[in-house]
């Protein structure tokens, strides 16, 4: 079945302020407290017919929002968001004889983080897939709504631009234990392996102060440079990250490469206790380092004790995202998978919308993305920020959705709209789902499907706070996970398994 695509153009900016002159203008940078804006004037982009049939409601510049994607408002609306910390952190906590605070669970970060069989594009872009069931009492279904890029370029080949890339390392006290200034080395030792020639390094760390320790230095015939530098990197004392942040993003531009991907990493347990502590005071002196110059910020969490909310909303006021690691070998996952996932982009600016047919839908609650929701009319906003999104990715969204008794037809339409990071040209895809589509339980969809409701499910019990259909005892979600761990023979669900039984554990047998 072929993907529906529509094209348009927006306008490109004008061109890159440089350097300096980012860091100068730091005074008009409190345009960081509403968020930053994407590129681009806001010119439309014609919606693609073949997936508009008559009755169904159109992505378009909607007049009302749903502020809880709950009811009357036949759109749902936000950006993309490809954040798996939550989940992780949730794991260490569970793995460590605790319940994770209920506020640090986001489901949209338990669901992106397993691997997902949707097709991919030929190109860049989104490829988009739809599939449901139906969820048992009162009429609910559950519709997953995926999202995938093309395949990430392979080790050897040429395809993505070189990376300007400044880790910026907390070697403060607290990163001396287990877990988190040891494990940050390792996963820097493996990536200075896995890095190319051209590509270029700069290593920032910070405690009370901020140094750097190694400016932007081409990787070709320097990799036994970096891995000294790493291997130098030693807990001090109180944690400054507004410093840090700031002598990375200096470090950065210092290091600006024309036609490479320029993108700050910071590694921290995010447990700011010098300094300015607030994300939006960190940001407000390189508000304008993404829109200007492009650099975006890819967020490490570590360590038992972690600021998650901090680091969320420091990587989403950078437009990136955050993973967080508690072993050896998550480390060596996010390193030699999940950063250079990153290392390239394929969309700027990525929003989904999902129209829902009121002939037979009567109510829909998106699952998650609390704090990445879009007002209905700015989805064709190229202005309004959206999210950034690399090669070999998947974004998951999935929806409860009560159907009207009696009712068939065209359930939803979802469209995912995204800048082309080079030209800003603006494209869509979209793709429809039909009530008859629906498989007749949870159970009978396929595997993939069953995990992403497992976790949606998880997290909601762990926020002790329901989307619509019941939600199961954690004991039944743990030996259903089991059951998936078997027929996917996939490790990351055997971990899933793993916590919900150290859940239930925890919570006396539930």
């Amino acid at each position: 079945m072929s993907i529906p695509h529509t094209t348009g153009t927006v306008t490109a900016p004008a061109g890159p302020r440089r350097l300096r002159a980012l860091l100068a203008g730091a005074a008009a940078a409190g345009l960081l407290l509403t968020g930053c804006s994407g590129s681009g004037s806001g010119s439309g982009v014609a919606q693609d017919k073949s997936a508009a049939q008559e009755g169904a409601p159109a992505p378009s510049a909607a007049p009302s929002r749903g502020e809880d994607d709950r009811g009357g408002d036949q759109l749902s609306t936000f950006a993309l968001d490809v954040d798996t910390a939550s989940y992780g952190y949730a794991r260490s906590a569970l793995a460590d004889g605790r319940l994770p605070e209920p506020s640090t669970v986001r489901a949209e970060e338990f669901v992106n983080s397993f691997r997902q069989d949707y097709r991919r594009p030929k190109g860049d872009g989104f490829s988009v897939s739809l599939d449901g069931a139906r969820a048992g009492e009162a009429g609910w279904a559950l519709m997953r709504v995926g999202l995938a890029t093309r395949p990430e370029p392979g080790a050897g080949d040429g395809e993505r631009k070189p990376a300007a890339l400044t880790f910026v390392v907390d070697v403060s006290g607290s990163m001396a234990d287990e877990g988190r200034l040891d494990l940050v080395q390792e996963g820097l030792r493996t990536m200075a392996g896995r890095l190319r020639d051209e590509d270029s390094v700069a290593l920032v760390a910070f405690s009370d102060e901020a140094e750097t320790v190694l400016p932007m230095t081409r990787v070709g015939g320097h990799r036994g440079e970096v891995r000294d530098a790493v291997d130098r990197l030693e807990a001090l004392s109180s944690t400054n990250l507004a410093a840090g942040v700031r002598a990375g993003y200096t470090a950065a531009l210092d290091g600006l490469r024309d036609g490479a991907t320029n993108r700050v990493v910071l590694m921290s347990d995010a447990l700011a206790n010098t300094g300015e502590t607030d994300a939006d005071d960190i940001l407000q002196e390189v508000a304008h380092a993404r829109k200007d110059n492009g650099i975006t910020l890819f967020g490490v969490g570590v360590g038992s004790e972690y600021g998650d909310d901090l680091m969320e909303r420091l990587t989403n006021r950078g437009d990136g995202h955050t993973v967080y690691v508690s072993s050896t070998e998550e480390a060596e996952r996010v390193f030699s998978e999940d950063l250079p996932r990153n290392v390239d982009l394929v969309a700027r600016d990525a929003k989904a919308q999902v129209a829902f047919d009121p002939r037979t839908v009567s109510e829909h609650r998106l699952i998650g993305y609390e704090n990445r929701r879009v007002a209905d009319e700015d989805f064709r906003d190229d202005r309004v920020d959206g999210g950034e999104v690399g090669p070999g990715h998947t974004v998951t969204a999935l929806y409860a959705v009560r159907l009207k008794e009696g009712k068939s037809g065209r359930l939803a339409t979802a469209t995912v709209r995204w800048l082309d990071p080079e030209t800003k040209e603006a494209r869509e895809a979209s793709r429809s789902l039909g009530t008859g589509a629906l498989h007749a339980s949870v159970r009978e969809a396929s595997a993939r499907f069953q995990v992403t409701a497992v976790a949606a499910h998880f997290a909601a019990a762990l926020r002790e706070s329901g989307f619509g259909p019941a939600t199961p005892k954690l004991s039944s979600l743990a030996d259903h996970a089991d059951a998936l761990a078997e027929r996917t023979e996939d490790p990351q669900v055997r971990e899933l398994a793993e916590a919900l039984h150290q859940a239930v554990a925890l919570r006396g047998g539930e």
